[in-house]
């Protein structure tokens, strides 16, 4: 079993560890082991761990981060971005319940939340059922490289109001 926690930037070096393990072989995949969860520094990942409009979830069992998911909010719009499990935990819940645990901690720091958008590799069908699963529908296709094509998501939410449970 596992528990999902704040990340604090104590957690820096072992999130950014665990998302390079994550996403080798999505850059297999894509034959390009340039991609940007690759090539981002650790700096960049205790940025986001400090910053005031981020949000950085961990998935824990026992002492070691198995999971984590970031996000971010622009306006009315939430952005949720790494999703990434240790390879050797997956297929045990961990992704859809980061997902789940995100979208509630979004919703209770900005109730006006209108939508949530992410996006995932073409080639990534499995990353792509979840969301479709969780309510996420494609809006567009963007090709970044000859190789490498991003499928846009995004999930209206709904409205909560004064008195409604």
């Amino acid at each position: 079993m596992f528990d999902i926690h704040p990340a604090t930037v104590e957690d820096a070096g072992e999130l950014f560890t665990l998302q390079r393990a994550a996403y080798v072989d999505e850059a297999q995949a894509y034959g390009d082991p340039f991609i940007l969860p690759l090539t981002e520094g650790l700096s960049r990942v205790e940025r986001q761990l400090t910053a005031d409009d981020s949000l950085v979830l961990k998935a824990v069992v026992g002492h070691r981060s198995v999971g984590v998911v970031r996000a971010v909010t622009t306006g009315t719009t939430g952005v949720v971005g790494r999703l990434a499990v240790a390879p050797d935990m997956r297929r045990r819940g961990i992704a859809r319940a980061l997902m789940t645990r995100v979208e509630e901690e979004l919703r209770l720091r900005h109730p006006d939340l209108a939508a949530l958008t992410l996006f995932a590799g073409a080639q990534n069908t499995t990353e792509q059922r979840l969301y479709r699963r969780l309510g996420y529908a494609e809006t567009h296709r963007e090709r970044v490289a000859d190789h490498l094509v991003m499928v846009h998501m995004r999930k209206e939410l709904d409205q909560v109001t004064a008195g409604s449970v």
